[in-house]
């Protein structure tokens, strides 16, 4: 798949689901929730123990059913560990130009963090696919609105403190997606099922 494909297919439910788990046991049932859920783009963050072991199972495991990430990808280093890890993107809480001469070096979309006008600009001119708008519990739906009058261009996606009830609101703001975490897959398969349904359906409403 191309860039642009991949960009297309981890964004698609204008949400992608972070996971950040204290093992991979945790990070791996985590997934499996969510996926069973209908989550088709979800990331692994790097401080999770074993996170490329994880990447590389998921990535094995779902096929083309889903797209798996690699998050918290701070330099090239880590970039290119990912990448061997079979990660289909990579999300930067930070901008590194590094990171993003790596990711598409090998053909992966880079979502890295910006928390200012100048540094979406920044990240554009870098050649960033997204731009990972962190933490997004520092700013706000209203915020955002008047940015992307200024920046209409900005593939912006609020990850850091989104909320459930805050998420459909970012999206009609005009962030392209949102980066959930632990408030997306708390709770038995039932109740995650019901949650995800229920955000999916907000978000294909929020800017129709």
């Amino acid at each position: 798949m191309y860039r642009w494909e991949i960009t297309r297919a981890a964004l698609e439910q204008r949400v992608f689901a972070i996971i950040r788990a204290e093992s991979y046991d945790q990070a791996a049932a985590t997934a499996d929730t969510l996926l069973s859920a209908g989550i088709t783009s979800m990331e692994i963050s790097l401080t999770t123990p074993f996170a490329l072991e994880a990447i590389t199972t998921l990535t094995r495991e779902v096929g083309s059913d889903a797209v798996i990430g690699a998050g918290t990808v701070l330099d090239a280093q880590s970039a290119r560990l990912a990448v061997e890890a079979g990660a289909r993107y990579l999300v930067s809480p930070s901008l590194d130009a590094e990171v993003i001469q790596t990711g598409h070096r090998y053909g992966l979309p880079v979502f890295p963090g910006v928390a200012t006008p100048t540094e979406m600009v920044r990240a554009m001119e870098l050649g960033a696919d997204a731009l990972k708008l962190f933490p997004a519990s520092a700013y706000g739906p209203a915020w955002l609105k008047d940015v992307c009058a200024a920046l209409p261009q900005a593939p912006v996606l609020p990850t850091g403190g989104v909320t459930l009830t805050e998420a459909p609101e970012w999206i009609a703001a005009g962030a392209v997606a949102c980066g959930v975490g632990a408030a997306l897959a708390r709770g038995d398969r039932d109740v995650v099922a019901k949650r995800t349904a229920d955000l999916l359906a907000r978000l294909a409403d929020a800017r129709d």
